[in-house]
This record gives C-alpha cells, sequence and structure tokens, in this order.
C-alpha cells in the first residue's frame, strides 16, 4: 500500500503565453498527503494552486517533476478512478436536472442499476438540495449548483477527495452542513485536500495546512501546534515581582501597573502565583488568539 494518498516530488507546471516568455505556476512543488488526512492548501490569488490540482487530476502536463494518486501516476485511469473531484468552477448541462446530472456521472465512473440510483439520491440529500433535484441546473442557484458538484465528487466512494474552493457560494448552513458531511467522510477513511479562501473553515476542518505563494511551497504546518502559537496570554499587575525568566515582554506606562505578555497559560499561571507570593495585585488578566488569516497575510508578506 503507498505510504501517501497523493505527493508531488519537483513538480513543474508551464504555460505558454501569447506574448513574453513561459508562466512558471507551480515551481518544483514537493508536497505528499498521508492517508486520512484533512489538509488546506492556502497561497493567495495566482500562488500555483488550481495549476498543482490540474496536475494531480492530470489535466495539465507537468514541465517538470511527478505527481502522484497512491503511488500511481497522476492523471492515469487507475489514479483517477480513485478520485473525487470538484473543480473551481463546475460547469453542468443547464438543461439537466441534479438527478440527471449525477446519473450522467456515475455512468461515465462506470457506475449503474439500482445502487447509482440510491446513491444519487442519497447524495443530493445529503448536500442539501433534495426538493430541487427535479428542477433543471439553469434555476439553479450558485450555492446549489455547489453542492451538486460535492455531490458528484462524493459519488463512488472515492478515496481522496480533491476540491478546488469548496466553499465557494455557500452561505453560513450550507458552509456547517458541508463541514458536518466532510468530517463524515473523512470518517469514512477518506481522505480530503482542498483550496479555499475560507480560512476560517480552514482552521475549523484540517490537520495540517500547506502555504504556497509564486508556486513555491513556505510553509506546512500542524494545525492545532499552529492555533497554540497564535495564542498569547496577558497579565496586568501592581507590585515588583521578577517575571523575567518567564517572558521579556514587560512594559509599564505608570511604573506601578505593568503588562506581562506570555505566550502559554502554563507561564501565565506561574506569573500569576508569583504575583501573589509577592503580594502583588493582579489587575486584570487577558487571552489573545490571533486568527489564521492574521498567520496567512504575515507568512505570505515574509515570503515577498
Amino acid at each position: 500500500m503507498a505510504k501517501f494518498a497523493l505527493e508531488t516530488h519537483d513538480l513543474c507546471v508551464t504555460y505558454k503565453r501569447r506574448r513574453g516568455g513561459p508562466l512558471l505556476a507551480v515551481d518544483n512543488l514537493s508536497i505528499s498527503v498521508e492517508p486520512g488526512e484533512i489538509v488546506g492548501f492556502l497561497g493567495p490569488n495566482g500562488a500555483g494552486k488550481s495549476s498543482t490540482l490540474k496536475a494531480l487530476m492530470g489535466f495539465v502536463e507537468p514541465s517538470h517533476g511527478k505527481a502522484e494518486i497512491y503511488g500511481l501516476p497522476a492523471g492515469s485511469v487507475q489514479s483517477r478512478a480513485l478520485i473525487g473531484y470538484l473543480p473551481e468552477v463546475a460547469m453542468y448541462y443547464p438543461y439537466l436536472t441534479p438527478l440527471e446530472t449525477l446519473r450522467l456521472y456515475g455512468k461515465l465512473q462506470g457506475l449503474s442499476g439500482a445502487n447509482l440510483e440510491a446513491e444519487i439520491r442519497n447524495r443530493l440529500t445529503q448536500v442539501g438540495i433534495k426538493h430541487a433535484w427535479n428542477r433543471q441546473n439553469r434555476t439553479l442557484s450558485k450555492g446549489m449548483l455547489q453542492r451538486v458538484g460535492i455531490a458528484q465528487a462524493l459519488l463512488g466512494e472515492p478515496k481522496l477527495l480533491i476540491l478546488d474552493e469548496v466553499t465557494s457560494g455557500l452561505d453560513p448552513i450550507g458552509r456547517r452542513e458541508l463541514r458536518d458531511l466532510l468530517l463524515e467522510t473523512r470518517d469514512r477513511g477518506c481522505t480530503l485536500f482542498f483550496s479555499s479562501h475560507e480560512l476560517a473553515e480552514v482552521e475549523m476542518l484540517c490537520d495540517r495546512i500547506l502555504l504556497i505563494d509564486k508556486g513555491n511551497l513556505i510553509e506546512q504546518r500542524d494545525l492545532t501546534t499552529l492555533k497554540a502559537e497564535l495564542r498569547e496570554f496577558e497579565v496586568v499587575y501592581r507590585g515588583a515581582t521578577n517575571l523575567l525568566d518567564l517572558t521579556r515582554d514587560i512594559t509599564s506606562k505608570d511604573w506601578e501597573t505593568y503588562h506581562a505578555k506570555f505566550r502559554t497559560k502554563s507561564e501565565l499561571m506561574e506569573a500569576i502565583a508569583r504575583i501573589h507570593r509577592c503580594e502583588g495585585t493582579v489587575v486584570d488578566l487577558i487571552a489573545r488568539e490571533s486568527t489564521l488569516e492574521d498567520y496567512f497575510v504575515e507568512t505570505i508578506g515574509r515570503a515577498a
């Protein structure tokens, strides 16, 4: 069994342009995702996210390097059979209904008969458009079409979901329902790899994030560890207390009241205990948590 659900080795994707030289969209990118992970693929517009996903699907040919799905060459019939895919802009024939759309895609996957019909209805119910599955696609909103796309990606119980801007067009209720559905899908053994600009959703869903810019991998972080690093604690106190072995971030505006900041809760608790032992006074306790958006902006800014 392959060690990774997907991986790339020194992947480069280059596009020809009518004017000027070739455009290098993905530049020697080496990433990997383990089976059962939920990994967010993040980056600013034009960072190379969609090009990477297209290379993993075999829609574009790498100019250098390679991409693999469960050890199989990306784009091969065998690797595509393992993937459920949702593109950034899902276009469906406007005069088909969601039922007919999924029936078409299911048959293209080699599914048929009563099992396919049962799964189609189950998937459309899961994504919340049972009430509209006999309406033509041209009458559906962008969010409803996105739900059709998610149902289509889930057909056939794929081992790997590759989703490009998966929450596009969904309202807050739709995002929550999608989040629950994706977690259920992961619990059944599926691996999820998706790009999104909805960083709050990424923060709630992912085990790990990969951050790219200009086609290069900038950072990859375990999300639990990153969230802990983004927290900050502060105690405001009066009285002479030595906290310099716990933090160097101590300020005072009036030489009577001090503000000390800490990276961990254990450091904060030790500081409070010392203040009390020295007969000082704790005036206030403050806990702050930077967002994934703050991390994203700061990290991309450093890489620019």
